[in-house]
């Protein structure tokens, strides 16, 4: 699908009329077309994908070649990055995805009628609008690590039964592990976006206006301080999940422990037990009235034994 804008009207219909073109899934014709409109190249999805700086930010032709993975997925999809590009010319904006974004509706809803739009404007807003959009993201992940840290912290909770507490600390284990696969994802859009902040700010201070390049300064020091507070949120990541696998392990050392003292408490009456139930023939408290009794009282004091034992060593 191909998008120009300021909106082109029907009597001039010309794409070099266009400011900014935005690429969604572009076909073959779709890429020609702009492509002998304004002489630039449309990088294809395999070239957005590559990693390296050097491909990521790069000048062909007097314009500049960025790529950056976006996050585009809803709050309650997965969080995907998406490889996007931008070229960014004196005289237009290229934009190219492969999925729908928020982000740039807004921007072309701003932008889309404006008949004084210059490609560095709205360059500088979609970066700002995206940098927003990460704020967002991040802003719900704290959320999430302060929904986490209520439940294994919260100093009042319920007593519950093992198998109930370890099941639901595994599910936050859970929860705060996606949210810290997500935050990697969003800090490293974050990186991305910066880069490009930084880039265009060097590479065009010969033809970008002042107001546009201030803007972009602004853009990267917004970016830095999201950093900090997504790095921020990674050690609170840690602290829970470390926090919740003590929790579930101070539980099952528990019962261990009740474990281990059923099974020293049982030694010594099986020893009795097994002493009286030898069957020789001359054993004294065979024929002896109190012999029953005496056996049940051993046995009861072999238990008790132990038992006091572990008390006086504050084990139980």
């Amino acid at each position: 699908m191909l998008r120009a804008y300021p909106t082109l009207r029907a009597e001039d219909a010309s794409l070099k009329n266009a400011v900014w073109v935005d690429l969604v899934e572009p076909t073959e014709a779709e890429r020609t077309a702009f492509e002998q409109a304004f002489g630039l190249r449309v990088p294809t999805k395999e070239q957005l994908a590559e990693i390296e700086t050097t491909s990521r930010l790069r000048i062909d032709q007097g314009a500049l070649y960025m790529t950056a993975p976006l996050i585009f997925a809803g709050e309650n999809e997965p969080w995907i990055p998406v490889p996007t590009g931008f070229v960014l010319a004196k005289h237009v904006l290229l934009t190219v995805r492969f999925a729908n974004s928020a982000a740039f509706n807004t921007v072309a809803a701003e932008v889309g009628a404006s008949a004084e739009l210059a490609p560095a404007h709205a360059f500088a807003r979609l970066l700002e609008v995206l940098v927003d959009r990460m704020a967002d993201l991040l802003e719900g992940s704290a959320r999430d690590l302060d929904d986490a840290s209520h439940v294994i912290f919260r100093p009042d909770a319920p007593q519950q039964t093992l198998a109930r507490e370890t099941a639901q600390l595994r599910r936050l284990m859970i929860r705060t592990g996606r949210t810290s696969e997500r935050m990697a994802r969003i800090h490293y859009t974050l990186v991305c976006l910066d880069r490009m902040a930084k880039f265009t700010g060097d590479r065009c201070c010969d033809w970008l206006a002042p107001d546009i390049a201030s803007r972009l300064h602004t853009v990267s020091s917004d970016i830095t301080s999201l950093i900090h507070f997504a790095e921020g949120l990674v050690s609170r990541v840690q602290l829970l999940q470390d926090a919740a696998t003590g929790i579930i392990s101070i539980d099952q050392n528990n019962v261990m422990k009740v474990l281990t003292v059923a099974s020293v408490v049982g030694i010594p009456p099986i020893l009795v037990v097994g002493v009286y139930g030898m069957n020789f023939k001359h054993m004294p408290e065979l024929d002896w009235t109190w012999g029953y009794p005496y056996a049940l009282a051993l046995l009861a004091v072999s238990v008790l034994v132990p038992l006091i034992w572990f008390k006086l060593k504050d084990w139980i």
